[in-house]
């Protein structure tokens, strides 16, 4: 991480001797942009770059009107030229740490997340790593990786998170306080989303208390936390993690708003007091450059996957990673080698997506209830023998849905390539205990 110049050379790839010339105030501007299209959310709900995939060029213009200058990304001068990985983590407030001090990024991380650019794929990935994952390293003498960062930064935190992972690369780091959240859905003016229940908790220790009423409502910044924060609900991170991932396409929704677009010089003034990051402007420009080129389908997000340590699955104790899916999730999401010290344990993906294989849960998506139990149905005519009906989706979708809850997309295209359709999303924002939920929406109501 201290070698910047090695990184530069490998990372950032000049196309334009002229950008150099730009001002470093055009820099400034442009990697506040960046940093709050992707790391600003990540303080509670982990959305760092829902926003950056895509970012709309007329969404940059826009910012960088207010401030005086033009922009196209033919003008930015660099280019992604090889993947590159950068650890996200979004700190608990640190009590005693002053206002616009060093020390509010000394905390434990709320939220941890793995970002995956690959310019030769043009997708980005994004790996969320729950907090209680427990740390199993010599010489740590902590249990759960959110304490990395309060006992050793972010040099510490990364080193541990890439040890879990097969020891990827892990090149640069963005830190962000929590109190970047709050204020920004409320410069968004709220955010609308399905609370699933009532939630009602009292944390002493973070000075956040939580009581938020079942049902579809818009949810200032302060609640929006609460529904990101919120874990006593039996799932633990887990849950949590998933209302951060529902949260991410909401609000990644919301920025493109017109109404929201005036607000964001605003936005980028307000949200730079809250990062802190070792990319330099040149990194930052051009890792906006290349969201910039991105559809939006290239944005993929996966859970460290694994299970809990307690007996009664309440999820509330040590996250135990499992390392063959760990393998999977590296492969399939990180285009990553599986190393020679892991061959032994990797099987044959075709093994694992066998359709007798697959815990599938149905979920109606329609306004025919009787579709996702007729679904379910075909599926087990096929040979998925293990298939659930859950609850109906409280919102109805246009497109049948394949959401990719364990990270398999394997899987996901096998079960596709069986309906003859169906949107693969590759997400855990699904029913939590299946490999996939499948949702039904109303492009199948005729078709069973």
């Amino acid at each position: 991480m201290k070698n910047l110049s090695i990184f530069k050379r490998n990372f950032v790839k000049p196309v334009d001797r002229e950008s150099r010339k730009k001002p470093k105030f055009f820099l400034y501007i442009v990697g506040l942009f960046f940093l709050v299209f992707t790391a600003a959310i990540s303080a509670a709900i982990g959305a760092i770059t829902a926003l950056l995939a895509p970012v709309e060029p007329p969404i940059i213009s826009r910012v960088l009107e207010a401030t005086g200058f033009n922009y196209t990304s033919s003008n930015s001068g660099y280019r992604l030229s090889r993947p590159v990985n950068i650890l996200i983590l979004g700190i608990d407030r640190v009590p005693e740490a002053a206002a616009n001090s060093p020390k509010i990024f000394e905390g434990r991380s709320d939220t941890i997340l793995l970002l995956h650019l690959d310019p030769r794929e043009k997708s980005i990935s994004l790996l969320s790593v729950p907090r209680d994952t427990k740390v199993d390293v010599p010489g740590i003498r902590f249990s759960k990786i959110s304490e990395a960062n309060a006992t050793g930064g972010a040099a510490l935190a990364t080193r541990l998170v890439s040890s879990m992972l097969n020891n990827t690369r892990i090149e640069r780091y963005v830190r962000v306080s929590s109190s970047a959240f709050r204020e920004l859905v409320d410069l968004l003016g709220g955010v609308e989303v399905f609370v699933p229940r009532a939630m009602s908790y009292t944390d002493t220790a973070q000075k956040l208390k939580i009581n938020l009423a079942q049902g579809w409502q818009t949810l200032n910044g302060e609640q929006a936390e609460q529904f990101a924060r919120f874990r006593n609900d039996g799932l633990g991170d887990i849950g949590r993690i998933q209302r951060q991932q529902s949260l991410i396409q909401v609000i990644r929704n919301r920025l493109t708003s017109p109404s929201v677009l005036v607000r964001l010089p605003q936005i980028v003034r307000l949200m730079q007091k809250y990062v802190d990051t070792n990319l330099n402007y040149e990194e930052i420009l051009t890792l906006a450059n290349f969201g910039l080129q991105l559809e939006r389908d290239t944005f993929k997000m996966v859970i460290l996957p694994g299970s809990s340590s307690s007996k009664q699955g309440d999820l509330r104790s040590y996250w135990i990673l499992d390392a063959l899916k760990v393998d999977r999730i590296m492969t399939q999401y990180f285009n990553q080698s599986v190393p020679d010290f892991a061959q032994g344990r990797f099987r044959n993906p075709t093994e694992s997506v066998l359709p007798k294989n697959l815990k599938i849960a149905v979920q109606n998506a329609s306004n025919k209830p009787a579709t996702a139990k007729t679904v379910a149905e075909f599926l087990r005519k096929k040979g998925f023998f293990n298939v659930s009906v859950v609850q109906d989706s409280p919102q109805k979708e246009r497109q049948s849905q394949i959401i990719v809850q364990q990270g398999d997309l394997e899987a996901a295209n096998l079960l596709q390539k069986e309906l003859g359709g169906g949107k693969i999303e590759a997400s855990s924002t699904g029913e939590i205990n299946s490999d996939l939920t499948l949702r039904v929406g109303e492009d199948w109501v005729k078709r069973f």
